[in-house]
């Protein structure tokens, strides 16, 4: 189902430090991301088992995000709309010397009461910007789920498919998918 939202467009914020995420906005990160996750949405964090997940599962890997949220190394990308959460993203500088001067994107999600809204599109023009110019970086990488279409996704939007695992992810037994690896250039 999807939000009635005639002439309203979305507002966009980032976090940068964990004292931005407001109980509200915490809780509706949480059920955004239980909602994605058990939708089929390609944004299973390393701690969860397969879905269906309920917030008890979520809920902890949101309080790490949020804590670990700094001008520098980590920010979470909102939309809403109409005060209600329709998407985010959390951009990540890489910690490591070697490739500190590279950057991040996970947990790519538009709530699915939004779906079809250029919400996740939006969201991810506004990235190369705020990496490059608040945060230092040049260039960004993301790993995309295969068999769903979000390398098309991200190839509208400038990415680079630069390569597959292939079998890596085990969706259920017998689904086995690549791992697309992409990359953008800042």
């Amino acid at each position: 189902m999807k939000a009635h939202v005639t002439g309203t467009t979305a507002e966009f914020a980032q976090l940068t430090r964990p004292q931005d995420a407001t109980a509200d906005l915490r809780r509706q990160l949480i059920d955004c991301w239980t909602t994605v996750t058990n939708a089929g949405g390609a944004v299973i964090a390393a701690s969860f088992p397969l879905p269906p997940v309920c917030t008890r599962v979520v809920e902890p890997e949101v309080d790490r995000l949020v804590r670990e949220l700094d001008p520098h190394r980590g920010r979470l990308l909102v939309a809403t709309v109409e005060g209600m959460l329709a998407g985010w993203l959390l951009l990540r500088r890489d910690q490591h010397p070697l490739v500190a001067h590279c950057g991040v994107v996970n947990h790519v999600q538009t709530h699915p009461r939004f779906r079809g809204l250029g919400i996740g599109a939006a969201l991810m023009r506004r990235v190369p910007g705020i990496a490059r110019d608040e945060m230092g970086l040049e260039r960004l990488g993301l790993t995309a789920r295969g068999g769903t279409g979000l390398e098309v996704f991200y190839r509208k939007l400038g990415w680079t498919e630069v390569g597959r695992w292939p079998g890596a992810l085990r969706v259920a037994p017998g689904d086995d998918r690549d791992e697309i690896l992409m990359s953008l250039s800042l």
